[in-house]
């Protein structure tokens, strides 16, 4: 069985692993590194998700890498266009040669007598199949100095899907934007989205472009704001700055105004509930029922809102391509879906745009001195490293912005700490729990893939450091600027020395 050692092992090519192999590239040259990826390609959400007009839900000034500019004019960007961003990145940064794809990692077991994560992968690529005379010559084992996990939080093999009554006898196409067919043909078609999300908001404009009609079927509203596609200053900066000069203003132009959103909405609820619902009115047709379609229960952001860009789905309800329904499903049938109401709405395709399955850590089991890490027992230190488990790190992104604005600053400080060992020639970082018992979610959000998979995440503290609070600028401060060696963090050397030592990859 072989084994080869790094000095840090990323998990996951996807946005966040590409990142992190990235800094390390520009802040520690010296250390060895490989990035080890379950599927057969970069890119993460952004190669597995291929329905119509998939898109992120954040500008690109913020989504896109604080080392690396987006230089193309549109600002809301397709997933095509991100996923070549990330290919991009990976090979202006040297990264692709140290990935091994069709790597699944199963467990990782971190010794104190050497200071070292043993980690266990499986292939999955069908050439190891072919090959492998037995399970364990699919097995692949590394050592690490540093794990660093950047695989997202949700379930890649397998999206969410409720019990839907009544669905055997359904005979046209039902799909799930997680494992889009490649051969669905939409045009002139029927459809039902089921869901009021993000991936629903998007999939009802694009596929009403070629489709007969498409009806977003939802139980409960969703807060849908629309932003314009394009940065009209990052336009006008453009003609007058270089890229490396003109992206840091968008860039932190995007993050105040998003901070301003969240911080009003949580102070001001009422205020922005009543901007966002005319926002809504002035869209869509005169006498629109607005509060039953798009007035939520609940506070803004309470759950993240959905944005459309330059309100395409205002639009195409509008123009009578899409419309929306509030209602519950009583059964599936025949032909389509019969509501709570006793309407039935006619449908030759229906979309389950239901949700996400959480999964953290991507399924890896951790264990620390032979002893299994209870996750859920855990506390976030800064939201990146967890109570009790050395030399590991974790990027989860932020719930009311960019998911790369965190998960730069989590790879940056993962740097920070690398140079800080070299320099005091210690070798092990690991947090500590908070003297207080109070405990609070990871993630602050109400949504229902959240509520549904929130108790198997790791925990926060009532207060920094270990306890973040969604707010981009307070953490540039802690994580870019602030001190490494804090009451949360206790750094030490191994309690052996190493017998052997293993080829470098």
């Amino acid at each position: 069985m072989p084994s080869d050692h790094v000095d840090v092992l990323i998990i996951g090519a996807g946005l966040s692993g590409i990142g992190a192999a990235c800094h390390l590239r520009r802040d520690c040259p010296d250390k060895t590194y490989a990035v080890l990826e379950a599927r057969d390609a970069v890119g993460g959400t952004w190669d597995l998700f291929r329905y119509p007009g998939v898109r992120s839900d954040s500008d690109m000034f913020t989504l896109g890498y604080s080392f690396r500019p987006w230089t193309d004019a549109t600002a809301i960007a397709d997933g095509a266009a991100i996923l070549e961003y990330v290919r991009q990145t990976a090979r202006e940064y040297d990264v692709q040669r140290h990935i091994r794809f069709s790597h699944r990692v199963t467990r990782a077991e971190w010794d104190s007598g050497t200071a070292r994560w043993t980690v266990h992968a499986q292939r999955t690529d069908t050439s190891a199949s072919d090959t492998a005379g037995s399970d364990t010559a699919q097995t692949v084992v590394l050592t690490c100095s540093f794990l660093f996990a950047c695989t997202g939080y949700y379930r890649y093999d397998e999206g969410y899907t409720p019990t839907m009554p009544g669905v055997d006898a359904y005979t046209g196409r039902l799909v799930h934007p997680q494992h889009w067919p490649d051969d669905l043909d939409h045009t002139d078609r029927r459809v039902v989205v089921i869901g009021s999300g993000a991936t629903a908001v998007t999939l009802v404009p694009a596929m009403a472009r070629r489709a007969a009609h498409v009806t977003m079927l939802q139980r409960s509203p969703t807060y849908v704001i629309a932003l314009p596609s394009r940065d009209r200053l990052a336009g006008a900066l453009r003609r007058w700055l270089p890229a490396n000069a003109a992206y840091p203003v968008v860039r932190w132009k995007n993050v105040l105004l998003s901070t301003v959103n969240f911080q009003l909405s949580r102070r001001a609820p009422g205020l922005v509930r009543r901007l966002l619902r005319r926002g809504a009115k002035r869209r869509l047709p005169v006498g629109y029922d607005v509060d039953r379609h798009f007035s939520p229960r609940y506070d803004p952001w309470d759950q993240r809102l959905c944005v459309v860009p330059d309100g395409d789905l205002f639009t195409a309800v509008r123009a009578g391509r899409a419309s929306v329904v509030t209602d519950t499903i009583d059964t599936f049938t025949t032909h389509g879906v019969r509501l709570a109401s006793g309407d039935e709405l006619r449908a030759d395709i229906v979309v389950t745009a239901t949700g996400l399955n959480l999964l953290a850590l991507g399924g890896l089991t951790l264990r620390v001195d032979g002893v299994d890490v209870d996750l859920p027992g855990t506390v976030a230190y800064k939201g990146m490293m967890l109570s009790g488990v050395p030399n590991f790190a974790l990027t989860i992104g932020y719930t009311n912005a960019s998911w790369t604005l965190k998960a730069d600053l989590v790879a940056g400080y993962v740097c920070r700490l690398l140079r800080h060992l070299d320099r005091t020639g210690q070798q092990v970082v690991t947090p500590l729990p908070p003297p207080d018992a109070r405990r609070v979610p990871l993630i602050d959000l109400r949504s229902g893939y959240v509520l549904r998979g929130v108790d198997a995440l790791p925990r926060q503290g009532a207060r920094a450091p270990w306890r973040l609070h969604q707010n981009y600028a307070r953490d540039v401060l802690l994580m870019r600027h602030g001190r490494v060696t804090d009451e949360g963090v206790r750094f030490s050397h191994a309690t052996r020395e190493r017998s052997t030592d293993h080829a470098q990859v």
